[in-house]
């Protein structure tokens, strides 16, 4: 489009003013003039974005979608470049702060972190009680030392011992009269034993013939024959399972023996040559017996045939007189002498009651003080541990040791292969339990602080037993300010 301020019937202004944006834009390039700026004044009413995205378009030769399109990409750059402007502003920034600063903003940062989770947890616990119930408990406490045991015991002895035959089971019950063993001399042979058999043998062998020698029949022999034979099969029943007692049947059988043998002696009495034989078993009997002596329980009792060289002097008679330092002695080793009676004789057995013994116990370092006649758990550890309940009898401090002499009332049984061993002795105490946040100092006094039934609150002084992980173990100190099952303030 051409046009100047002489042609037509309008002047230059007036035909500029009616141009549109594009045909302004257009002439503008055409006689050389630069690009309209957004700013600046244009010809004609306002524009809309359309028709100044035209223009642009226009003065730069695109069509109004690339105008469009160009626009949004240098929008684009602009935004990003002005990122990076702010971007390289903050860096520049954090850089010129001082190592203090930063510090502090770390810990101001932390501090806030630290503020919100503490919020949280807490918001998410439950409120804690203010009150809580007074409770019994008890409360132990556990003394271990060295133990020495004390058996009601006895030991049976004898000089010149041989050998010994043994007739009760080992750590069986007798009673009073049992055979328990033989004891065979110095001096003894098994000669003398095949002698005896011999003459018996002779015997035997000389009353058959007389009984094969008689012409008249007798009924009496005949029916103690009988009656020899018919015990001898029921003992012979017995060895293959039949059901009966063998003592009881061996018995009968010996007693069937003696009586045939009784009836045989009378019969013949006058036969010479069957009292000599007799007389040469009898002989021979005594022999023996001189240097075989029978051993039979004196009591009812418990027998065991190993001993250990502490029995004479460890009885119910002497263990209280023991000092602590002697009765460490013990423990380590060293045996009692022995009296001078005593001396080279030759243990065979011992002979221990069945219920009730005594322990020596050893405590080192102990400041603890017992009570007389008090019973305490004792526990003693050994190849099975054993815990009995333990009364003191009476009890000895000496040379930085305690030593107690405690009475059990029980079955031996569990220690009567048991000498020495370590031991615990527990006591246990009543005691009243509170939590520890109820525990308040006045005036320099520890208490707790009841609540009473109209809500009013008191002051109890308390002695500290001992703090445990379930709670404070007191005694109030005016007895009875304080029991079991009273509310008491806490104070967290």
């Amino acid at each position: 489009m051409q046009g100047n301020g002489n042609q037509g019937p309008y002047s230059q202004e007036e035909w500029i003013r009616n141009m549109t944006p594009e045909q302004y834009a257009q002439w503008r390039a055409q006689n050389g003039y630069p690009p309209v700026q957004p700013n600046q004044n244009m010809p004609g009413p306002p524009m809309t974005n359309e028709q100044w995205a035209a223009m642009q378009a226009a003065q730069l030769g695109m069509s109004r979608q690339e105008m469009m399109e160009w626009q949004a990409m240098q929008q684009a750059k602009a935004e990003l470049a002005r990122k990076k402007e702010r971007k390289l502003r903050r860096q520049v920034k954090r850089q010129n702060r001082s190592p203090l600063v930063r510090i502090l903003q770390a810990m101001l940062v932390v501090g806030l972190l630290g503020g919100v989770a503490w919020l949280v947890i807490n918001g998410m616990q439950e409120p804690k009680p203010t009150t809580a119930i007074v409770e019994t408990a008890s409360l132990g406490t556990t003394h271990a030392g060295d133990a020495l045991i004390v058996r009601n015991e006895t030991v049976y002895n004898d000089e010149g011992v041989q050998n010994i035959e043994y007739i009760a089971r080992e750590g069986s019950s007798v009673k009073l009269g049992d055979v328990v063993c033989y004891v065979f001399s110095t001096g003894y042979s098994s000669k003398e034993m095949t002698t005896l058999q011999d003459y018996r043998d002779q015997i035997k062998d000389y009353q058959q013939s007389l009984l094969t020698s008689e012409t008249a029949y007798d009924q009496k022999m005949t029916r103690l024959n009988d009656q020899v034979i018919q015990r001898g099969l029921e003992v012979r029943e017995l060895v293959h399972g039949a059901r009966g007692s063998m003592v009881n049947q061996e018995a009968i059988l010996q007693e069937a023996i003696d009586e045939r043998q009784a009836y045989f002696r009378s019969k013949y009495s006058s036969d010479m040559r069957l009292s000599r034989l007799y007389d040469d078993e009898e002989t021979q009997k005594t022999r023996i017996d001189s240097w075989i002596k029978q051993r039979a329980a004196t009591r009812e009792s418990i027998i065991s045939f190993y001993t250990d060289g502490y029995e004479s002097a460890l009885t119910p008679q002497t263990y209280l007189n023991y000092s602590p330092a002697e009765v460490r002695a013990m423990v380590g080793g060293q045996k009692p002498e022995r009296d001078i009676a005593e001396r080279g004789k030759t243990d065979i057995y011992r002979l221990v009651r069945k219920d009730n013994y005594a322990v020596l116990m050893l405590i080192r370092d102990s400041v603890w003080t017992p009570v007389e006649g008090s019973v305490y758990k004792l526990t003693l550890e050994n190849f099975s541990t054993t815990t009995v309940n333990a009364q003191v009898i009476s009890y000895t401090r000496s040379s930085g040791e305690l030593l107690l002499r405690l009475g059990i009332a029980g079955d031996v049984t569990p220690v009567l292969y048991m000498r020495t061993c370590r031991a615990e002795l527990s006591e246990y105490v009543d005691s009243l339990v509170v939590p520890r946040a109820a525990i308040y100092t006045q005036n320099n006094q520890k208490g707790v602080v009841r609540v009473l039934e109209d809500g009013s609150l008191v002051f109890i002084p308390v002695t500290i037993i001992s703090e445990q992980s379930d709670g404070v173990y007191v005694a109030p100190i005016q007895t009875g300010a304080l029991v079991s099952g009273q509310t008491i303030r806490l104070f967290h």
